[in-house]
């Protein structure tokens, strides 16, 4: 045996050692290290995806190398409803999701997700801010074990059509797909059109296909989905400004120490800031962007829209109660 190779036996002698005087095998040292799964149905081109990736990295290095986080974009692991309860199994471990597909479990949540619920992008984040939606996240948290970790803003959401939408009543009978979650059927449904849920991974094909006549998402989102490619308008509806929560699964949260829960609140809150940034940049770039590839991005006063929807806010469709509502509106005021 070489002078080195004796020194290099006689250090892993020296650590292993060291290691069994604490005791902490080999063996344990491996198991130490934990593997989770973050999934999300979002292109690997959008912000949510990059900074997910970003977070990971940040965790791993943060924790030591305790944990060590893939990430699963696009559907991959299933469609939002499939990894919600994902969560619950233990099968995903971290998920970003909309605040509709969350009010499935816990009704108060729903709230940031229904249309003309928030007058602008500063009383979104008043409430992203607030002690009421840390309530409500809480909330959340003591019905599905589930831990809320932080806001992503997500967009205001517009309608695409083969036609120009002006008012509401152009709306009457449109066929139009939106997510699986019954927040987003409350807007096509206050104006008379037709809500149709189609998974977020078919919605291009559908469109393409004539199965629905039109869609609605944020700009940033059409433009990643393509969705101008088989939509000749973008109408400026700005029905929901819609954001999504970083979630961490009961099972993982529970196996976190204090210091790891900590770490994973603030990476995935100074995530959520940066995706923010980009997004909203992303929305002041983008309508001059889609006009040039084709695309007419019609104007529209949403005010008729708000009105037909407002109504709605505390009917049959509420998962609220008035003073949760009323508390929301009062915020930024």
């Amino acid at each position: 045996m070489s002078h080195t190779s004796q020194r290099q036996h006689k250090l892993v002698r020296c650590l292993t050692a060291a290691m069994l005087a604490t005791g902490v095998s080999l063996a344990g040292a491996a198991q130490a290290q934990e593997q989770l799964n973050f999934a999300h149905v979002y292109e690997t081109s959008e912000p949510y995806h990059q900074w997910a990736l970003w977070a990971a990295d940040e965790i791993e290095e943060r924790t030591d190398g305790r944990y060590t986080i893939e990430v699963h974009p696009a559907s991959s692991l299933g469609k939002e409803a499939d990894i919600n309860e994902g969560l619950q199994l233990g099968t995903v471990d971290l998920i970003f999701t909309g605040n509709q597909f969350a009010g499935r479990f816990y009704g108060p949540i729903g709230i940031a997700g229904a249309p003309y619920m928030f007058r602008d992008f500063d009383h979104w984040r008043a409430y992203a801010d607030s002690e009421l939606f840390a309530e409500i996240a809480q909330g959340y948290q003591e019905a599905t074990g589930n831990v809320p970790l932080a806001m992503n803003y997500y967009g205001r959401r517009h309608v695409t059509s083969n036609k120009p939408i002006d008012t509401p009543e152009d709306m009457q009978d449109l066929k139009i797909r939106t997510p699986n979650a019954p927040m987003y059927m409350m807007f096509p449904e206050a104006v008379g059109a037709n809500p149709t849920p189609i998974a977020f991974a078919e919605v291009y094909l559908a469109l393409q296909q004539g199965v629905v006549d039109a869609q609605e998402n944020p700009l940033p989102t059409i433009k990643a989905k393509a969705f101008h490619e088989v939509q000749d308008y973008i109408n400026l509806t700005g029905h929901i400004t819609d954001s999504l929560i970083t979630i961490a699964g009961g099972p993982l949260w529970n196996r976190l120490s204090e210091e790891d829960r900590q770490i994973f609140r603030e990476v995935y809150t100074e995530a959520g800031e940066r995706i923010t940034q980009d997004i909203l940049e992303a929305e002041k770039e983008l309508a001059a962007w889609f006009e040039e590839q084709g695309t007419t991005v019609n104007e529209v006063d949403t005010e008729p829209f708000r009105q037909a929807v407002l109504p709605h806010h505390n009917g049959d469709a509420a998962t609220w109660d008035r003073a949760t509502y009323d508390r929301l509106q009062a915020l930024g005021q």
